[in-house]
């Protein structure tokens, strides 16, 4: 099993310095960003699709850190009702399986998108419990018309490249627990579609990723490594938090999702935070957790995703490894 990180909490580094930084926290692979909500500095896109020596040397500086790459990420929504953000998103996840083909990367990991509720919609709708039946015909139209089209597609393509697309189960998207994953693969005919399994979206829906990776068996091709708390606000409000607010696009930091979207601004008092591996479950845990990707697939990359807004991203990154190392130490 590989253990790495998900670059993107570096992409203020050059590559060369992201890949010592995580060599030297003892870590053997890196995600690489490709498109998506985030841009792709740790990428020459333009010298991969060049040719085979820049691939080559590209390759090169991996094996000098002593780091494969084993996946690359292109998260976003590719099936947004805004052709601002689906036209680019969509894409992206098509060239990022002609890149990983190209690099001899097994991986794709992006998200499965979210559409409008109805033709001719505008915003993404996500319907959590359907329990009035117009909630049904929003999944319908959005499953039947929108998104089973454009992932049988999806799947075709990284067949023919013999790449496979993992689709991190993220709420906010068609896919984002254990049925829907399965749904879409047997709606596509999946072979070389399946899930990336991020534990830290299963917790704060009441989801057990070891029972998650079980169920799933087969079609979980990667994970991610990040954890989440639950705070008390949860016992109040639950973990269907509300109260996030609206970021302009031209406040300082103001993150872009695409068009003219951007990351809203995360409660003061939430009822859950991503934190650092360790700091929401513990080390044993995380064997578990290990020990059931290993059932899977015992060269499984596992690659940490820093999303701890009260650790600094070198501190988070060294937290979340340590954990991890210990978590693997006990298999």
């Amino acid at each position: 099993m590989k253990l790495g990180a998900y670059t993107a909490v570096l992409h203020d580094k050059p590559l060369d310095e992201a890949l010592r930084i995580l060599r030297d926290l003892g870590l053997d692979s890196a995600e690489i960003n490709s498109g998506g909500f985030l841009p792709a500095p740790h990428l020459p896109i333009e010298a991969i699709r060049a040719g085979q020596d820049a691939r080559d040397a590209y390759l090169a500086r991996f094996a000098a850190a002593g780091i494969t790459l084993t996946a690359l990420n292109c998260n976003g929504n590719p099936l947004h009702p805004d052709p601002q953000v689906r036209d680019k998103h969509a894409q992206d996840v098509r060239d990022a399986i002609e890149l990983a083909a190209l690099l001899g990367v097994k991986r794709v990991v992006t998200m499965s998108g979210l559409p409008a509720s109805d033709p001719g919609g505008r915003l993404p709708s996500w319907t959590v419990l359907p329990w009035d039946s117009a909630y049904l015909d929003a999944l319908d139209h959005q499953w039947n018309e929108v998104a089973i089209p454009y992932w049988k597609d999806i799947q075709a393509r990284a067949a023919h490249a013999d790449v496979t697309v993992c689709i991190e189960m993220h709420p906010h998207n068609l896919v984002y627990n254990v049925g829907t994953m399965e749904r879409l693969a047997t709606e596509i005919a999946a072979t070389h579609v399946g899930a990336e399994l991020d534990p830290s979206h299963l917790f704060w829906q009441g989801i057990d990723p070891v029972a998650a990776a079980r169920r799933l068996g087969g079609l979980v091709y990667n994970a991610a490594a990040k954890d989440t708390r639950i705070n008390e606000e949860a016992k109040v409000n639950g973990v269907l938090d509300h109260r996030h607010e609206r970021v302009r696009p031209d406040e300082p930091g103001a993150v872009s999702l695409g068009g003219r979207y951007t990351l809203s601004r995360w409660p003061k008092n939430a009822s859950w935070d991503f934190v650092a591996v360790g700091r929401g479950h513990d080390v044993p845990f995380w064997t578990d957790f290990l020990r059931a990707l290993g059932d899977i697939d015992p060269d499984m990359a596992v690659n940490i995703e820093h999303e701890d807004a009260e650790l600094d991203q070198i501190e988070g990154l060294r937290l979340a490894a340590e954990n991890l190392r210990a978590a693997a130490s006990r298999l």
